[in-house]
């Protein structure tokens, strides 16, 4: 998978092409590069990841490589979800719905791939589950998407203070923003199909959850059967 990514791989709605447009041809191309797109492409993962010191090494201390298979575990878990999810077509006739799903499913396993990659021989091993109905009937997959994803950055905010090495709070902090996108753009879709609520930002301030209230909450969801 390349680390960098097309115009046509983030403008999906077609609006930054739409305003492209209406800007005059000789400066279209300036246009495009300061959007950061375009002509050129934007720096992915790799960059990121580049930054990243050799788990290996004695820089990274085994307490960060424990964080880094916990956030890996995660990731295995809300990309297998997304993956089931789309193979089932579940945002069948809600074009919102589907749109987050394809977004996110990329996401997820953007994020697996990169984590694997920088914990090479010391990852985890992915677990296997079964997510029952939750991946096939359409309310019961748009509740529990919103429960993974605040969970998620609740997660990564409650490790945050833990990690040791800037490097490896850098990589995981680059991962937190986008779980917290998606949580608001799943709320946004579930307040849609619920009249108005819940918000998309209902507090100012977030909430951290420790490693083993996660590791609770994800064991109570029976999702992980091996």
């Amino acid at each position: 998978m390349s680390d960098l990514w097309t115009l046509a791989d983030v403008d999906h709605d077609g609006a930054i092409q739409e305003a492209a447009e209406r800007v005059d041809p000789p400066t279209r191309a300036a246009f495009l590069k300061k959007a950061g797109i375009g002509l050129g492409a934007v720096a992915g993962s790799g960059a990121v990841l580049g930054a990243l010191p050799s788990i290996a090494s004695a820089a990274v201390p085994a307490s960060d490589v424990a964080i880094l298979n916990f956030a890996l575990t995660l990731e295995y878990l809300e990309a297998a979800f997304y993956a089931a999810a789309k193979g089932n077509n579940v945002g069948s006739g809600q074009q919102d719905l589907t749109s987050f799903i394809n977004v996110v499913a990329a996401h997820e396993a953007a994020h697996v791939a990169f984590l694997k990659k920088a914990l090479g021989s010391k990852a985890v091993a992915k677990p296997k589950f079964d997510f029952k109905d939750t991946v096939t009937n359409q309310e019961k997959f748009a509740a529990t998407a919103q429960v993974l994803e605040d969970t998620g950055v609740q997660a990564y905010l409650g490790q945050a203070a833990n990690i040791k090495n800037k490097k490896v709070l850098a990589a995981a902090g680059s991962i937190l923003p986008i779980e917290a996108r998606h949580a608001a753009w799943i709320r946004d879709i579930n307040g849609k199909f619920t009249g108005g609520q819940p918000l998309p930002a209902p507090a100012a301030f977030q909430s951290a959850k420790t490693k083993a209230q996660i590791l609770a909450a994800v064991k109570g969801t029976g999702f992980i059967v091996g």
